[in-house]
């Protein structure tokens, strides 16, 4: 009951940032300094790596060299905030070309993890410039369950789209409210993976909501292009899908990320052009979904 509160107010606020401050915004996001927080933030929920503290006269001098360099990206938003009209009209066939991958440099900011990163598995992966420039998602995928004692399922990897930065290493959303279908040319396997998008939320009971939908490989030498409706996202929260569900708010997506866990041991390669955004105005479905009120009971609570 408590995330599904949590998960309205945040929705709530997300909608009117630009009418009102929500005074349960300001208790939990803008506490006095002086005060003690009740949570450490991690976003990851433990699987940070863990990296070696930098020292004090180290983290100076990287900070030092970044003020300049960040300080021209900044006054470039300036500018293009009071040059840039902020309206514009939308035509149906608009689309975008989102992530186009065309050499390394395209590929650097992207991240590959698998089970075996965390010690819960054997499974492998890496992101590779193809044959024909592009990039290249391959790997190994294994369901062995390390014999531990604590893990009990495994066999994942994934692949993670860059966070969309502003000057001084701020995290935004993306806004990708202007369209209606995701537009992904892609080649596979023959294998089913999970497309994911992972959302902003602030506060740490909705961290791992994510909408997913599937992306079906028909594998051989042909390309494929898919068009997946946002409507057709569903929720989740750790991989479980919930009872409770709500449309996607579009301007609130922390990172995409495409995941392989279909328990079925062997090489994987899925090869992609571009990942895009289109707007389609015949599709007029909000959500493919029930959005009923269930009792408590028939949900878990």
């Amino acid at each position: 009951m408590a995330t599904h509160l949590y998960r309205n107010i945040n929705s709530l606020c997300i909608k009117n940032r630009h009418r009102f401050l929500c005074p349960i915004h300001c208790v939990f996001v803008q506490p006095a300094a002086s005060s003690v927080t009740v949570f450490e933030i991690d976003r990851k929920s433990g699987y940070d790596p863990k990296r070696p503290k930098k020292s004090m006269p180290t983290m100076i001098k990287e900070g030092i060299k970044m003020i300049y360099t960040e300080s021209l990206r900044f006054k470039q938003e300036v500018i293009e905030k009071f040059s840039c009209d902020s309206y514009y009209f939308s035509e149906h066939g608009d689309y975008e070309y989102f992530w186009k991958f065309n050499g390394k440099a395209s590929l650097d900011p992207w991240i590959v993890t698998a089970d075996q990163d965390h010690n819960e598995g054997s499974s492998s992966c890496n992101l590779m410039v193809s044959k024909n420039n592009k990039a290249l998602f391959h790997g190994y995928l294994s369901s062995d369950v390390p014999k531990d004692g604590v893990i009990k399922r495994a066999g994942y990897v994934n692949l993670k789209s860059p966070f969309n930065m502003k000057s001084f290493h701020r995290i935004i959303s993306y806004d990708w409210s202007r369209y209606t279908h995701l537009y992904l040319k892609v080649r596979g396997d023959g294998r089913t993976y999970m497309v994911n998008l992972n959302m902003n939320h602030y506060f740490d009971l909705l961290w791992n909501d994510q909408y997913q939908f599937p992306l079906h490989t028909r594998g051989g030498p042909y390309w494929q292009i898919t068009k997946i409706p946002f409507s057709k996202f569903f929720l989740t929260h750790k991989g479980r899908v919930q009872d409770k569900q709500c449309p996607i708010l579009q301007n609130n997506i922390r990172f995409l990320s495409i995941t392989l866990a279909d328990n079925i041991d062997g090489p994987f390669s899925l090869e992609i052009d571009y990942i895009g955004l289109v707007l389609d105005t015949n599709h007029d479905e909000e959500f493919a979904y029930e959005m009923y009120q269930a009792e408590p009971s028939h949900v878990g609570f």
